[in-house]
């Protein structure tokens, strides 16, 4: 039995060298660079490529089967003379018996320059996707002398069967300045990774690998350069189709024309998983960090096999939203307020699928306003914008265009001339000449609208505030609903409280003619008006509770332009009011006074003219509201006018007669004393000047004065004719001589 052994020991041996004389005399005996021509015809024909061997090839036989290749390049049957992969050096060793158990173990894989060149044509066609492929029945490669790829007839091809799949074990994979070039003819794009350098550790199925590559970025239209690194532990399953990149972790720095010259620093981290199986994949623990921002959260993706559906949550920090944006290259317009976006997070629940994205339950806080909602993108192609917002307050003002200087040079001009009109008026009541209509401009040629987005806009906007402020009013439960849609704008409402009244515009914004057209609708109940009108100085003209009904039309693309071509009808009622500065008694005393023929002694009591009411309606054309039926009821007094207000200079011109009724009592001063041949005279009043000045800018009418002072001499006359005629004559012929001197 022990010789047996031995006999069988020494056999066993005898075959092993054997083996190693084969593989010796092989490797040193064969030499595989003078059948170059069968190892493409066999590629041509069996993996249906067209391989190029312009190098070497290095091998060994046993007990490793190693291959080195040197200047290879690997094309399509379809477009051989064109590669789409080449490199300078693969380096691998087999082992050989593993091999007949279908399991590949290999020692360190080298890789040397790899280029790989992707291309997408005019139709859509990749040509990665002819990888592999045979030609279409009948047709040979281009090569000179190749055989056609797929020689053996399909009816002679054995049905293919199930097979165990080959187990992987490879020492290590390393990559060494390998580069990838994507274009795609449809749009123009090019998209390149360079410089690639990968390394893994031990490579076997079910383990962890660990991963580690570097590479840089680019893309060709906006030009984006980006230098990454990525590192982490790749684990797969082939089996069970489920593939795992555990603590992921991405850096690196970009730069390019969208960030118009500034640099980002960019990082992300977490669990990815891709199940094929159950068709789902995951990020789970994501972290995020571009410049200033940082923000946490997990995706989730399900129907792979589908229309992909995703679902996660997404927070972002507290940062300053002005300098993030700022660097990475957003140019921001100037804003009124330039401290604002200064705070900004976001909280929110993520829907969405390869079309459409969704925040939902959605929590912003920007500066000192708090939002919660919805804001999604229905569609990204036409970019359906739908926005569910609430908020507590939100000061509109602060984030509305800023003023350009040309502006503020007409601003400042404007309250010069206000303040220089406003002083000489002061300085001698009643006496002062009337100011010369205002001729400063007093609107901006700004351009308003950002047409261009307005006529690709696709949005519907449901906006709720506790308080907004707009235009300095603060509207309380303000509601804002408006949709856009092919250049037309809908404002379906924008209402409120505000100072205990309430108001509610309506209208639209046509930007499809090369002219924006806007219409408005607005109903204002019984808000003070002095919110509405108050002057450079900050001192209204008119206070009271207004109430207005308004149906206006105008085009262009700013101020003036919309000033300029301001068309419609208004109407208006300001009750319980007060005329501030404009003391209509003081007024009055000295038209009478003139009538009397008398100077004024004493000094007026107040300096407002209180109204219980004050009515009229407007027509407007062109920039111009005419007013002919101006009414004021004045405790003892009546006042009715008409005339011109020029929006487009902020100008007033009126005429305005003042009654006296049944107010009797004799006046403090001895010179406005009224009596009975007063009552009912209607008193003229000029007003002319700029808007903000009020009633400042009315004066006695003196072209009327000497109509009024007939109208009294006639009721003095009338007074005598009823002392005189007394009963003698009848009451038609008494009335009938009265009436010769009123007219």
């Amino acid at each position: 039995m022990k010789a047996f052994g031995k006999i069988l020991g020494l056999v066993i041996l005898g075959l092993l060298l054997i083996i190693v004389a084969l593989g010796f005399a092989l490797t040193h005996l064969f030499d595989p660079n003078d059948y170059k021509d069968e190892i493409r015809q066999l590629a041509r024909d069996k993996a249906h490529v067209e391989l190029t061997l312009n190098g070497d090839i290095g091998w060994s036989l046993f007990p490793w089967l190693g291959l080195e290749l040197h200047e290879a390049s690997i094309a399509t049957l379809k477009n051989p003379k064109v590669p789409f992969a080449d490199l300078q050096m693969l380096g691998l060793s087999v082992r050989v018996l593993p091999l007949l158990r279908r399991e590949v173990q290999m020692s360190d894989v080298r890789v040397e320059g790899l280029n790989l060149t992707l291309e997408r044509d005019e139709h859509g066609h990749g040509n990665w996707e002819d990888i592999g492929k045979p030609l279409p029945a009948g047709e040979t490669s281009v090569v000179a002398g190749a055989a056609p790829a797929d020689a053996t007839p399909a009816a002679t091809e054995k049905p293919a069967t199930v097979e165990r799949p080959v187990k992987l074990d490879i020492d290590s994979l390393t990559v060494n300045n390998a580069r990838v070039q994507y274009t795609d003819a449809r749009n123009g794009q090019t998209l390149t990774a360079e410089s690639i350098q990968l390394s893994t550790g031990a490579v076997h199925e079910g383990v962890n690998i660990p991963l580690k590559m570097t590479a840089f970025f680019s893309v060709g239209t906006p030009v984006v350069k980006a230098r990454t690194e990525l590192n982490g532990e790749l684990r797969f399953d082939r089996a069970l189709k489920r593939y795992q990149f555990e603590d992921m972790k991405l850096s690196g720095e970009a730069s390019g024309e969208p960030l118009q010259g500034k640099t980002m620093t960019f990082a992300a981290q977490g669990q990815l998983l891709v199940d094929m199986a159950a068709n789902v994949a995951e990020w789970n623990g994501l972290k995020v960090s571009a410049n200033q921002l940082r923000a946490l959260g997990e995706l989730n993706v399900r129907d792979l096999d589908k229309e992909p559906k995703l679902t996660g949550g997404l927070s972002i920090a507290q940062l300053d939203l002005r300098k993030f944006l700022d660097s990475v290259g957003v140019v921001l317009p100037p804003m009124a307020d330039a401290t604002t976006l200064g705070k900004f997070e976001l909280v929110s629940r993520l829907d969405g699928s390869n079309n459409r994205l969704a925040l939902e339950d959605l929590a912003i806080k920007l500066d000192d306003s708090a939002f919660t909602g919805r804001l999604a993108v229905e569609d990204f192609a036409k970019q359906a914008l739908r926005v569910q917002l609430k908020a507590d307050k939100f000061d509109a003002d602060r984030y509305l265009p800023a003023k350009s200087e040309a502006a503020k040079g007409t601003t400042a001009a404007r309250q010069a001339e206000v303040q220089q009109k406003e002083a000489g008026a002061v300085a001698g009541p009643g006496t002062s000449p009337l100011p010369d209509a205002p001729t400063q401009t007093a609107w901006s040629n700004d351009k308003l609208l950002p047409v261009d987005r307005l006529r690709a806009l696709d949005v519907q906007a449901d906006l709720n505030f506790g308080v907004l402020t707009l235009e300095k009013l603060p509207i309380h439960d303000a509601t804002l609903k408006a949709s856009g849609l092919d250049g037309l704008v809908t404002l379906e409402t924008l209402s409120g409280g505000l100072y205990a009244g309430q108001f509610e515009t309506k209208g639209t914004l046509d930007v499809r003619p090369a002219v924006p057209l806007i219409a408005l609708n607005t109903k204002v109940t019984r808000v003070p008006v002095e919110h509405f009108i108050k002057s450079q100085t900050d001192t209204p003209p008119v206070k009271g509770l207004l109430t207005l009904n308004s149906n206006l039309t105008a085009n262009g693309n700013s101020q003036k332009a919309l000033v300029d071509t301001l068309n419609g009808t208004a109407s208006f009622v300001i009750n319980d009011g007060v005329l501030v500065n404009a003391n209509l008694e003081q007024q009055l005393c000295q038209g009478i006074a003139t009538l009397n023929r008398k100077s004024l002694s004493g000094e007026p009591r107040g300096k407002d003219t209180p109204f219980q009411e004050l009515k009229g309606s407007l027509v407007l054309r062109n920039g111009v509201a005419s007013n002919p039926d101006l009414r004021a009821r004045i405790p003892g007094l009546a006042l009715k006018g008409n005339g011109d207000i020029d929006l487009r200079v902020l100008g007033m011109d009126y005429r305005v007669g003042v009654t006296i009724e049944g107010d009797k009592r004799e006046m403090p001063d001895p010179a406005c004393q009224v009596n009975e041949r007063f009552a009912g005279l209607e008193f003229p009043l000029r007003c002319r000047g700029p808007l903000e000045m009020g009633a400042k800018a009315c004066r006695i009418d003196k072209d009327g004065v000497g109509k009024l002072a007939g109208q009294a001499l006639g009721n003095r006359i009338n007074e005598k004719l009823e002392e005189k005629l007394g009963d003698k004559v009848s009451p038609e012929l008494k009335d009938a001589l009265k009436g010769l001197f009123k007219r």
